[in-house]
């Protein structure tokens, strides 16, 4: 999970602009220009994501491992209701999946 908000995060605030980023997000030369600073913005929020869920891993607090996967869980469905319904497999469903086997082995 963490690897894919990372990811997250260098697209949106360091690529964003170019050819492949755009033809990945579907957007042209001009819309990635003019949403450039709101991209950053979001790929920002996926790096505090992705470091949660890494200081969870490392400082196994079950309480804050399950709060960050519920929180990725309910940014995953906003953004599948208000964006594209493709970020339900990139985020929701592997939090979803997270969750149970961090409960189990809490």
């Amino acid at each position: 999970m963490a690897a894919i908000h990372f990811s997250i995060l260098v697209l949106e605030m360091f690529l964003w602009r170019t050819d492949r980023v755009r033809a990945t997000f579907g957007t042209s030369e001009e819309f990635a220009e003019q949403t450039a600073t709101m991209a950053a913005n979001q790929g920002l929020y996926n790096g505090f994501l992705a470091t949660g869920l890494v200081y969870g891993l490392i400082s196994d607090d079950l309480t804050f491992q399950v709060f960050l996967l519920f929180c990725v869980i309910v940014a995953g469905i906003y953004g599948a209701l208000t964006v594209t319904s493709r970020i339900l497999f990139v985020q929701v469903i592997p939090a979803a999946a997270a969750l149970p086997a961090v409960l189990l082995a809490g």
